[in-house]
């Protein structure tokens, strides 16, 4: 029997990602594209997977998009939203988890699952990009740092320094002030990934917070915003190789149901 494979496409607000599943439980490929809704970024992305793993898109069971641009998603058989994707690919990577905290490119999303693995509530940020992707972007541009340097940088601070302002605008003049004053770029980092941690805690504390906790999104491959999170709520926060593509990876799981679905409909129709 020929394999099933089924396409995820995640079109975020900054960056379009894919994930390829081949029956429904083997990851068979994977992109990545810094580019995300309204521009190449979708094509790009699912052209890459394709294209590594020799697929063309007639050869797909089935394709569901999600994010900020999941209606623009072309030859998507459905669309869902970022919600139950990101559930649906934490409880993947993340067997048992009861928290899911996304942290995307201009939102924050906290998720409370159901010990079997069901969205039961959520709470979303307001369309502010404080604690969010774009705001870690903006002040390691500032602080002259690479995203990929500032767990390390965290790591060495001394005296961490605290950012106050939740504003992207006020909080830049603070850590230009910061540093005009003297202050170590490695405190500063520190006090912005505490910055972040408060706003993503804070979404927590309007669920009940069960372990385990799982963080999804972009910034979960920043381990000094991971020890942030950690000390913040008080328990340990999971993260996975692949949670950067959680989104995409919880599409191509729900688009391998409804190829499933669609095909026991067909049969006793």
């Amino acid at each position: 029997m020929e394999p099933v494979y089924t396409l995820g496409v995640d079109v975020g607000s900054t960056a379009s990602k894919t994930v390829l599943l081949e029956g429904g439980a083997r990851i068979a490929g994977r992109s990545l594209v810094p580019l995300g809704a309204g521009t190449s970024g979708p094509v790009r992305a699912v052209e890459e997977v394709l294209s590594a793993v020799g697929l063309r898109r007639e050869d797909l069971g089935c394709i569901v998009s999600t994010g900020y641009g999941r209606a623009h998603v072309e030859g998507a058989g459905d669309s869902r939203s970022e919600l139950s994707c990101h559930a649906a690919g934490a409880v993947f990577l993340c067997p048992g988890v009861r928290t899911v905290i996304d942290i995307g490119g201009q939102d924050t999303k906290a998720l409370q699952l159901s010990a079997a693995g069901i969205l039961e509530r959520f709470v979303m940020n307001d369309k502010c990009a404080a604690g969010t992707g774009r705001f870690l972007e903006v002040m390691a541009r500032i602080l002259e740092a690479d995203m990929g340097e500032l767990a390390e940088l965290d790591e060495r601070s001394q005296h961490p320094v605290s950012i106050s302002s939740t504003c992207t605008v006020f909080a830049e003049s603070e850590v230009i002030s910061r540093l005009s004053d003297g202050a170590a770029r490695e405190d500063i980092v520190r006090g912005i990934h505490d910055s972040i941690a408060a706003r993503a805690a804070g979404l927590c504390a309007r669920l009940q917070v069960h372990e385990p906790v799982f963080l999804s999104g972009g910034l979960s491959r920043d381990q000094g915003l991971v020890r942030a999170l950690e000390r913040r709520l008080g328990c340990p926060v999971e993260t996975a190789e692949l949670s950067v593509y959680a989104g995409a990876l919880g599409a191509a799981l729900l688009a391998y149901r409804r190829f499933r679905r669609q095909e026991r409909e067909a049969q006793n129709g």
